[in-house]
């Protein structure tokens, strides 16, 4: 058995994409309308896994009625996340494949509440890996706290006069009962 010691100090190849010296980043893509408590769980806990996190607002042309625009979600989410220093915001209009490629993105993370999420999001990670065969996609559960949580169930509590105080980031849960009170006293 030797004694000689190791002395190579090349760093050894990511993980995700077996290149050196190569950042890991991940995109968590959403419409955040509004961003949710369950939103801010599942971007932390990537932020844990990856070195560089990068929370994308798809603006998604077929859902023009939303409550915030996508200005004031991608300002929502950099308020809930400012402690997060691996974690940035951004937003895109077009295929999460290409934005992936832009980024040089290893992963895409998403979150699972249910079993009725997965067949949507399958066919999401499906269709990603075909037009970028790079990227892979992780699930991640909801915690079950979170797991009956969504962007709807907060503005249809709120519309109904519900507290929504346990369900959004403290950060946002002034402008977000704001906007619902306006939307609804002109509905």
């Amino acid at each position: 058995m030797s004694s000689k010691k190791n002395t190579n100090t090349a760093k050894s190849p990511s993980r995700f994409t077996g290149r050196n010296d190569q950042m890991r980043t991940a995109l968590c893509p959403g419409s955040f309308d509004p961003v949710t408590c369950g939103h801010i769980d599942v971007i932390r806990r990537a932020a844990k896994l990856f070195d560089r996190v990068i929370v994308v607002v798809m603006i998604n042309y077929h859902k023009p009625n939303s409550c915030f625009t996508a200005e004031e979600r991608v300002e929502m989410l950099r308020r809930s996340l400012a402690a997060d220093e691996n974690v940035e915001v951004d937003m895109y209009g077009g295929l999460l494949a290409d934005y992936a490629k832009q980024k040089d993105a290893c992963a895409v993370v998403k979150g699972l509440r249910a079993v009725s999420d997965f067949e949507y999001e399958f066919q999401q990670a499906l269709t990603n890996k075909k037009l970028n065969p790079e990227l892979e996609t992780v699930f991640l559960t909801a915690n079950a706290e979170n797991m009956y949580l969504s962007s709807s169930v907060v503005k249809q509590v709120c519309e109904f006069g519900g507290d929504i105080r346990e369900f959004v980031p403290a950060e946002v849960y002034d402008s977000i009962i704001s906007r619902i009170k306006e939307r609804n006293r002109f509905a």
